[in-house]
């Protein structure tokens, strides 16, 4: 007598996603934070200045040691706490909301739903990041400043909180509303320019590993080798929207004529970009590139390898259970 055939296992519901996207995010957040500090303020020296500006620092791995030495571990995770929270909507919202986008597109084309189209895909990725972006702006706000702020070397306008919910407070009292959604045009544009590469370059290569038999599907170095072809997308898309979000989240603010408060230096990403370039050329974009794949290497990695792992762990003890109560 033939044995019944297994019993398919059901996609994840996008709470599901949500959550399993969050806790991976959160473990990648803990190990790539340090070079977001060394990113952020590699970013902000010598803004809008000429070439042959002094400089506070020199590298990636000057930032790292100058800060420790000054400032401890405290100083290499500045940001930490917002950071976690703004991970967890993000990457919650990029990872949990990235399949139901793409199904619904595809659907939306006449195509099944499982197939994988490069334009869907991307058009997913985007929608994605951009929902996670705007949910999480306020955070992603708050963690810049923390991050660019040093007592011992600082560069750019500086910024003292004393924890997240202070820095919230602190913004909303002194500009409303209006200042904890500052940048998000600017966070909207960095976020689907990188979520728009990140999971399609990452199941593309997972796809190509698999279907040439190089590695197996449920393999960790499948995920490694996938994670680390992504990172290296992203990178590259996101680094100049990258910049010019740091910049605008830190930039110093006045009250205008019409009450309203506003940045002194740049008016949109766009404004930044063009700002930026005349004064520091493409190199200006390109500040901190080097901290930046040091964060968006081992963070995509994690982020993508422990979302995997996490799904599949999670799958095998919820349909596990669901086996037991039949």
């Amino acid at each position: 007598m033939a044995s019944p055939a297994p019993t398919k296992s059901r996609p994840l519901s996008t709470a599901e996603g949500f959550v399993c996207g969050g806790i991976a995010a959160c473990i990648a957040v803990t190990i790539s934070n340090p070079a977001e500090v060394a990113k952020t303020r590699l970013q902000l020296q010598g803004e809008l200045a000429k070439e042959g500006t002094k400089k506070v620092y020199n590298n990636a791995l000057d930032v790292f040691s100058k800060t420790w030495k000054n400032e401890g571990i405290r100083g290499l995770q500045r940001g930490l706490p917002p950071a976690y929270a703004y991970q967890i909507l993000l990457n919650g919202s990029r990872l949990g909301f990235y399949e139901p986008f793409r199904r619904t597109f595809n659907n939306w084309i006449g195509r099944p739903v499982d197939e994988q189209i490069p334009f869907t895909s991307v058009l997913a990725g985007a929608t994605s990041g951009a929902v996670g972006a705007s949910l999480g702006n306020p955070l992603f706000l708050i963690k810049a400043r923390m991050q660019a702020y040093s007592p011992a070397l600082p560069v750019g306008a500086q910024h003292y909180y004393k924890s997240s919910f202070h820095a919230l407070s602190t913004i909303f009292k002194a500009e409303g509303l209006r200042g904890l959604v500052r940048g998000i045009d600017a966070a909207i544009l960095r976020t689907s320019m990188g979520s728009s590469v990140q999971l399609p370059s990452y199941n593309f290569t997972k796809n190509q590993l698999v279907k040439h038999d190089i590695l197996p599907a449920n393999s960790t170095w499948t995920f490694l080798v996938s994670s680390s072809v992504s990172g290296a997308c992203v990178c590259l898309a996101m680094q100049p929207a990258d910049t010019a979000l740091t910049r605008m989240y830190n930039q110093p603010t006045i009250v205008g004529p019409d009450g309203k408060v506003r940045g002194t230096l740049y008016k949109n990403p766009i404004d930044c970009l063009w700002k930026t370039f005349k004064a520091e050329g493409v190199k200006g974009w390109y500040k901190g590139s080097t901290a930046h794949f040091l964060r968006i290497a081992p963070h995509t990695i994690v982020t993508l390898t422990a979302n995997d792992i996490i799904i599949n762990l999670y799958k095998a003890a919820r349909d596990r259970d669901l086996k037991d109560d039949s």
